[in-house]
């Protein structure tokens, strides 16, 4: 994740031409360090954005990753021009399709590219009125305000309902892992 780069090495990233995976939700939990976003970004790398896994991040939530990203990189450049709104949507959509090297298949809305493509509900209370789209999804925008999700072209997600997945299967499998995992632990604990 990058949290603990000297100068030299920020170089050597960018002449190597490394992709960055900024999880920051993740990097704080943890108490990793800090990634340093506006200077890599300077430097021309490729900084995607991504959340880590459960065990270290929990809600897995981009919109919120969005936003943790823009700020922290604010807090620890103290600058607060840096890493404006539409650069952490860059981060989170093409940079993210760059740095996985599918930047030519999806990562943004263009012909011949996969339509991946969210709907946002920006019409509520939260995000009323909405003066600039990309500063809206990035610092006021949450995942219960996605209504709808394609995938490739396929609908996946339709007015907040599953169109591919048996959602109470879903749920019911988690808990069976999750009482799984709680047992495993359990043992492990009482172990001698």
């Amino acid at each position: 994740h990058m949290t603990q780069l000297t100068d030299a090495e920020v170089d050597r990233v960018a002449a190597c031409k490394v992709s960055v995976a900024h999880c920051p939700e993740s990097n704080m939990k943890l108490a990793s360090g800090s990634c340093p976003v506006p200077r890599l970004l300077a430097a021309g790398v490729n900084v995607a954005l991504g959340t880590d896994g459960c065990a270290s991040n929990n809600d897995l939530d981009m919109f919120g990753e969005m936003r943790t990203a823009a700020l922290h990189a604010k807090l620890i450049a103290s600058n607060p021009e840096a890493l404006p709104a539409p650069e952490a949507l860059h981060m989170a959509t093409l940079a993210g399709a760059r740095a996985l090297g599918l930047g030519d298949v999806t990562g943004s809305l263009e012909p011949g590219k996969a339509a991946d493509i969210q709907a946002v509900q920006l019409g509520g209370v939260e995000s009323t009125p909405v003066y600039s789209v990309a500063s809206h999804l990035v610092y006021c925008t949450g995942r219960h305000q996605v209504t709808d999700v394609w995938v490739a072209g396929r609908r996946v997600l339709a007015g907040r309902r599953f169109t591919t997945l048996d959602e109470a299967a879903v749920v019911a499998k988690a808990r069976e892992w999750g009482a799984k995992i709680r047992a495993a632990a359990a043992d492990r604990a009482a172990a001698p």
